[in-house]
Formats: C-alpha cells, sequence, structure tokens
C-alpha cells in the first residue's frame, strides 16, 4: 500500500518547504520530555499545531510509533490495522513497520482493513510531525470507530489495549492517541467538561472516562484511542498522566463562543 495524503493542502502546507518552516516554528519552545504514550489533537495545524507539537517533541525516542486514530468517515472495520506499505506527506515517505504490525495483527478484534484508513485524516496528521522529530521513523496506523460508551466496546478497547502492551514491552515503541476533545461549545463549557473527562484519564480510569462522557455529554472524537491508550499505560505500569500542553480554536480565530480544545497529555 502507498496512501497518498488527503488532507495536505487543507490540514498543512502543500509543499514541504512551507510544511517544514511551519513545523519549526510551531516546535519553538515546546519542551522535550520522556512520555512512552501521548495524546495528541489532529485539527489544522493553525489551530491544533502548537499542541500536537508539545505532544510529540514529549515522546521518549523511539523507532516505531503505534498511532490510534478515530475513524471520522465511519469505513471499513471497527478496529482497522494497514499492516505494510508506505504513506507518504509533504515530507516524504513514512514505513509501516511490518514486523510489529504481524505481532500486532494477531489481536482477534483488529482487521487488516485499507478502507478505514483511506480518507481518514485523524493519523496522517500525526506523521509529519514524527517525520519532523525523528529520524526515519516507521509506524502503526490503527483506526477505530467509535460506536458508543458501552461495556462491550470497553472491553473491546481493554483487549486491545493489552495486547499492543505485551507485544510492545521492552521495545522502542511509542504510542499516540490523536484526539480533539471538546467541539463547537463556549470556552468556560468546553473547559468545564474537558476537565470532567480528564480527571478520569489522569487516573487511568477507562471506564470512569467513558461514564463521564456519556453523563456530560461530551464530544471527545477519539474516545475509543484515548481508553486503548489507557489500557497500554496501565498494563506497562505507567503511573503518571498530566497536562503537557492546552490551546482552542479561539486561540487562532479571536472566537470564543464555540472552541474546539485541544489537548497534549503525557503518559510514563
Amino acid at each position: 500500500m502507498k496512501r497518498k495524503p488527503v488532507v495536505a493542502g487543507m490540514f498543512y502546507p502543500f509543499s514541504r518547504d512551507s510544511l517544514e518552516r511551519m513545523l519549526s516554528k510551531l516546535f519553538e519552545g515546546a519542551e522535550g520530555n520522556d512520555f512512552v504514550c501521548v495524546i495528541s489533537p489532529h485539527a489544522g495545524y493553525e489551530y491544533s499545531g502548537k499542541t500536537a507539537a508539545y505532544a510529540i517533541n514529549s515522546l521518549r525516542p523511539a523507532k516505531s510509533f503505534v498511532i490510534l486514530g478515530p475513524n471520522h468517515n465511519v469505513m471499513g472495520s471497527e478496529f482497522s490495522i494497514t499492516g505494510s506499505g508506505e504513506w507518504e506527506t509533504p515530507m516524504g515517505r513514512i514505513e509501516i513497520d511490518p514486523e510489529l504490525a504481524e505481532e500486532l495483527k494477531r489481536c482477534e478484534i483488529l482487521r487488516e482493513d485499507e478502507i478505514a484508513h483511506m480518507h481518514e485524516h485523524s493519523i496522517e496528521v500525526q506523521l509529519p510531525f514524527l517525520q519532523h522529530k525523528f529520524k526515519n521513523p516507521k509506524f502503526i496506523p490503527i483506526s477505530i470507530a467509535n460506536m458508543d460508551y458501552s461495556n462491550d466496546f470497553l472491553k473491546k478497547c481493554e483487549t486491545l489495549g493489552k495486547h499492543i502492551a505485551k507485544t510492545i514491552k521492552g521495545k522502542e515503541v511509542d504510542v499516540i492517541a490523536s484526539s480533539d476533545f471538546s467541539h463547537y461549545l463556549p470556552k468556560e463549557v468546553a473547559k468545564d467538561k474537558d476537565e470532567k473527562a480528564i480527571e478520569k484519564i489522569e487516573k487511568f480510569d477507562p471506564h470512569g472516562f467513558f461514564r463521564t462522557l456519556e453523563e456530560i455529554d461530551a464530544s471527545v472524537c477519539g474516545y475509543g484511542p484515548i481508553a486503548v491508550l489507557m489500557y497500554i499505560a496501565k498494563s506497562l505500569g505507567l503511573k503518571t498522566a498530566e497536562v503537557i500542553n492546552h490551546t482552542n480554536s479561539g486561540d487562532s480565530t479571536g472566537d470564543f463562543s464555540s472552541v474546539v480544545s485541544y489537548y497534549a497529555i503525557g503518559f510514563k
């Protein structure tokens, strides 16, 4: 599979030179760290790029990255992996790690399915950040179609999370959950809802996270990937989750009456 970018020229610049200049600016002031897992936003770089740069820059050095992204289009399988090939960005080609993919595909709920990835942006937008930060990174794309907050869906997230943790333990592999938080709410309303959800994330509580999202009528688009990430972090024995950076679309537009909010959250 050689996947062409689908949101270059829309979410981020189409030309390599323009993209590299933008990334260099976004990474300015982004402090490094040694997080094993992060939550990173996936909106247009003009809006969420600074927070995404903080997320990616805080990862420990690694050779491969498992990227969990929500399937906004709900095309293809519920839990979809692509096991080989390359994806293109204006920064060049980035290879899928075939050996790691083979191990991950042993998870009973994962299906090899390119359809889920054809038009989805949530994983694609993370790649230029990885290419800018790391030398010749490889990655694994896993697309998750968020269906509901049911115990059945949460159990599937647990199954996948534990399998990924078992597979990557002791290896130079980091994990990214791609997600924005509240959508199209007044800034203070969004902040209140986000803080309730993040409280459960910081406690490594996937069940409480789902229940809270349901109770507050949240609009966190990557709740499935975040739940999987929490199970990975718990299974790896990570102890800390903390907010690294936070912005919202109003910081760029000046309109705080209806914002989308973005968080970089690291786990170690």
